[in-house]
């Protein structure tokens, strides 16, 4: 990885004191859900994003969520911190994304989705995995800010932005990000994550979510729900017929369940 990059991973915002409590709690065994409000409920701006991202229809519950508790009972501590570290991004994090063709807002909701169909997916896969899953799935596409930063740096955003519109899958976008900076933005990903702290599996997993093969038996379950996921929903766009077709092929090619993940897909409105 450049030394530029490096250096901006090194300078990319720590985690808020309020996220990191909400890490420690989530991580804890036997913490509870009182405990994790009342740290939660301290900070009106967190509680106010975590509340709108718990009620967005990407979700699909039908009964308004009105407090922090009840979201906690429904989706998990895992979710809530994954909620709490969007949050952060959304209002600590200064991002362009217009070498990626988006918008922050856009980019943003491209990760908001990407969560609620792991949710949607493995919540009736394994919901243990969840723990993981989550965080990792809101965080997976984090390293392109540090990179839409480099490109404009290198004055290479435009050629960037103009060569993404021939690249359909999520291998393709990540092919492109080392042609013209020589890293991928899993890697930048997995960088930041370190620099947070986070712990080994959740990086790891960022880090072979499009080389599955080369994780280790530990970590591939976790890679390969990423890969699908980051397949069917990328920055190139949500849902779209060539994505949801390498999602379907990495899906049957480790027997994965088809049916499952069908039905996420279209709970989440794709």
């Amino acid at each position: 990885m450049d030394e530029t990059i490096i250096k901006r991973v090194k300078n990319f915002p720590p985690l808020d004191e309020t996220v990191m409590k909400v890490q420690e709690i989530a991580n804890r065994k036997n913490s509870s859900i009182r405990e994790l409000t009342q740290v939660v409920e301290k900070d009106p701006m967190l509680t106010a994003n975590i509340l709108k991202a718990t009620n967005s229809p990407l979700y699909g519950f039908s009964r308004e969520i009105k407090s922090i508790s009840q979201a906690i009972s429904l989706f998990g501590m895992a979710t809530i911190r994954g909620f709490a570290l969007a949050s952060m991004m959304q209002t600590s994090i200064k991002m362009d994304m217009s070498p990626y063709n988006l918008t922050k807002e856009q980019f943003l909701n491209i990760s908001l989705t990407q969560n609620a169909l792991m949710f949607a997916w493995y919540s009736k896969v394994d919901r243990e995995m969840l723990d993981t899953l989550m965080p990792a799935s809101f965080l997976l596409e984090v390293g392109k800010v540090i990179l839409a930063e480099e490109l404009k740096e290198e004055g290479k955003d435009k050629e960037f932005a103009e060569e993404l519109k021939n690249r359909k899958l999520a291998s393709e976008v990540s092919a492109l990000e080392e042609d013209m900076l020589s890293t991928s933005s899993e890697e930048v990903t997995s960088a930041i994550l370190e620099h947070w702290n986070l712990e080994p599996k959740i990086v790891n997993a960022i880090r072979y979510s499009l080389n599955v093969d080369k994780a280790d038996e530990e970590t591939k379950p976790y890679a390969l729900a990423l890969n699908v996921v980051v397949n069917a929903i990328n920055t190139t766009g949500k849902f779209k017929p060539e994505g949801l077709k390498e999602a379907y092929e990495v899906i049957d090619d480790y027997e994965l369940d088809r049916e499952k993940f069908v039905k996420a897909v279209e709970s989440v409105g794709g």
